[in-house]
C-alpha cells in the first residue's frame, strides 16, 4: 500500500489538489493500492474557490514508498510562504531525510524551500511567482517556465493544470508509462507532457484527438523517438494494419508517424542547441545519422510533414510537400 498525504493549507487552490488526488485515484481504481489522506492544522479547510474541505489533523504513519504532496494556495493570503506549521516543516523534511518523495504543486514550493528541501536541488513553480521563489530560497536552482522537475525525491510543479502531469509522471515511474498512458486517457487529459518539454510541444499540439489506436502509437513514439521505429511495429502497436495507421494517424494529428517522430526530434535538438550543444551532436543525440536531415527540418514550417510515413529510419526519406498539423 502506498499512502499519498495532501497537506492542506488554507486559502489553497482546488485544482491544485483535485488533479493530482484524480490521478491517484484512479490509478486505484485500476487495481494499485493507493489510499489517500488529506491532513491539515485544522478540520475544516478554506479553498479560493470558496468550497471548503474537511481534513484530517493527524499524519498516519508514513514509509519511504508514500508521497506527500503540498498543493499550491494563493500568496496574497498569507504572503507567498504560507501558514504552513513548523511541526509539518519537519514532517516533510523528515520523510525526504527517510527516503520518500516530496511534491508541490504550484505555491507549495514554498513549503518546500522552508523545510530546506530546495538547497542545492533544481526546482520550479508558478511563472508569476518563480522570481520571487528565487530571492527567498538563493540556494534553490530555480529552472522557469518548466511543467515539473524532479531532483533526488524532491519533486516540484508549475501549478494548477501541472499537477495532473507531475502526478502522471509519478505514476509512470512506479508503474510504467503505460499505466500512465491508461489514467491520461480515462481522465481525458491528451497528453503526459514531460517536464522539460514547452507547453507548445509537439507532444501536447498532436495529442488533441480521442483516437485510442493513435495514442497508443504516439505513447510508443513518445518513448523511443531517437530509435528506428518501423511502421509495422508501430501499427502492431496499434493494433491495426499499417495502411490504417497511416490514415488514422494523419487524420487525428495532420501528420504522419515519422512526421510525429521527427517532429519530436527536432524540439528535443531545439533544446540541446539551446543548451550548448553542436548541431551534429544534437542530431546524434535524437536520432539522426547525420546533421544534414536535422539542418533541413529546422528551416520547415513547425508541423510539417518531412517523409513518407512507410519508413520511420533515421534520417531516412526524402521531404515531401508539407502536411498541414491539427
Amino acid at each position: 500500500m502506498t499512502r499519498v498525504v495532501f497537506l492542506l493549507v488554507p486559502q489553497l487552490h482546488l485544482l491544485d489538489l483535485a488533479g493530482p488526488a484524480q490521478v491517484f485515484s484512479s490509478a486505484a481504481d485500476l487495481g494499485h493500492d493507493y489510499r489517500l489522506h488529506y491532513v491539515a492544522e485544522r478540520v475544516q479547510v478554506p479553498t479560493v474557490q470558496g468550497v471548503p474541505l474537511v481534513a484530517e489533523t493527524r499524519w498516519p504513519d508514513l514509509t519511504p514508498d508514500d508521497l506527500v504532496i503540498v498543493p499550491g494556495w494563493r500568496p496574497a493570503a498569507h504572503g507567498p510562504e504560507g501558514p504552513v506549521s513548523p511541526a509539518d516543516l519537519r514532517r516533510l523534511a523528515d520523510h525526504h531525510a527517510a527516503g520518500g518523495t516530496v511534491a508541490s504543486v504550484c505555491a507549495g514550493a514554498y513549503a518546500l524551500g522552508r523545510a530546506g528541501l530546495l538547497d542545492g536541488r533544481r526546482c520550479t513553480t508558478h511563472h508569476e511567482v518563480q522570481d520571487d521563489l528565487a530571492r527567498r530560497y538563493p540556494a534553490a536552482r530555480v529552472a522557469r517556465d518548466l511543467l515539473y522537475v524532479v531532483d533526488d525525491r524532491v519533486v516540484t510543479s508549475a501549478g494548477i493544470a501541472s499537477g495532473i502531469d507531475v502526478a502522471l509522471h509519478l505514476v509512470a515511474t512506479r508503474h510504467g508509462p503505460a499505466t500512465a498512458a491508461r489514467i491520461a486517457r480515462t481522465l481525458v487529459v491528451y497528453a503526459r507532457r514531460n517536464g522539460h518539454e514547452p507547453q507548445a510541444s509537439a507532444m501536447m499540439r498532436h495529442r488533441l484527438h480521442l483516437s485510442d489506436a493513435v495514442h497508443r502509437v504516439q505513447d510508443v513514439i513518445d518513448s523511443r523517438y531517437a530509435e528506428p521505429l518501423p511502421l509495422a511495429e508501430l501499427a502492431a502497436a496499434g493494433a491495426v494494419a499499417e495502411r490504417t495507421l497511416t490514415r488514422l494517424f494523419r487524420a487525428a494529428t495532420g501528420l504522419t508517424p515519422l512526421g510525429y517522430q521527427q517532429s519530436l526530434r527536432v524540439e528535443r535538438a531545439e533544446h540541446l542547441i539551446g543548451h550548448g550543444a553542436t548541431v551534429e551532436a544534437a542530431a546524434r543525440t535524437v536520432g539522426f545519422t547525420d546533421a544534414r536531415m536535422l539542418r533541413r527540418l529546422r528551416t520547415r514550417p513547425r508541423g510539417s510533414s518531412p517523409a513518407p510515413s512507410g519508413s520511420s529510419r533515421p534520417g531516412s526519406g526524402t521531404p515531401q510537400a508539407a502536411n498541414r498539423a491539427g
